[in-house]
């Protein structure tokens, strides 16, 4: 992986870029002073000091003991693990103190990229209790793939549209043609969310809740599954 997406998945646990692009150095080079990081990495020696500073409060350096001020990098497993820990304190705390939500199942939620679509999408499969209905292309399946083997050990019920077989296990599949971008899913038959995936920040889906929504697009989805079942008799 290169330097880059290196610095983009520490900042993803709170370091800046220069704190980011410091800590590998500290990696590459060892123990060393703010002198000698603003040699090796390029960068003035006052922000050297002051992303070494910023390292050493988030818990990603150490300064070690000697006769000249040297820093050292915190083991990246212990640094993630640490921040993951307090982040999981947190949540609980926030989960336990935030004021209750206001169920909103009326209405219409726009939801923007991929990553935004993802997390909304595994949201979603997490909360199901009965039943799941899903479909997208293959390609765009293997991404929820894993949280869909946890509802089959839940033994949740699940459905699935798509061009391609799929290794879910416990799954009602059925084949269908390769819709591309295109997804849909429904959960409980009570929520819904359909639009574009896999086009990065350009992907629109919308969400919603609505009853009559949820109706109309588990009454198309049904008419699809009938449609591939006539089309299976009819080849046989």
């Amino acid at each position: 992986m290169d330097t880059k997406n290196l610095i983009e998945h520490l900042a993803a646990f709170g370091l800046t870029g220069q704190e980011a692009l410091v800590y590998l150095e500290l990696f590459r080079s060892g123990k060393s002073t703010g002198y000698e990081i603003s040699k090796l990495t390029g960068i003035s020696r006052s922000n050297a000091y002051k992303a070494l500073d910023g390292l050493t409060a988030k818990g990603a350096a150490c300064v070690t003991q000697g006769n000249v001020k040297k820093y050292a990098p915190v083991g990246i497993e212990e640094f993630c693990q640490n921040k993951i820990r307090n982040l999981s304190e947190r949540r609980e705390y926030l989960i336990e103190h935030m004021p209750k939500e206001k169920e909103e199942k009326e209405g219409y939620i726009t939801i923007r990229s991929d990553e935004n679509i993802l997390d909304k999408v595994k949201n979603m499969l997490e909360r199901a209790e009965k039943r799941v209905y899903i479909s997208m292309c293959k390609n765009l399946l293997q991404q929820i793939e894993p949280e869909l083997q946890k509802l089959a050990e839940r033994k949740i019920k699940i459905v699935i549209l798509t061009d391609k077989s799929s290794s879910v296990s416990n799954a009602k599949i059925y084949q269908t043609q390769n819709k591309k971008n295109q997804i849909g899913i429904i959960t409980d038959s009570s929520y819904v969310l359909t639009g574009e995936l896999g086009k990065g920040k350009e992907s629109t889906c919308l969400y919603s809740g609505q009853a009559n929504f949820v109706q109309v697009f588990k009454d198309s989805m049904k008419n699809e599954i009938r449609l591939i079942e006539l089309g299976v008799k009819d080849r046989k």
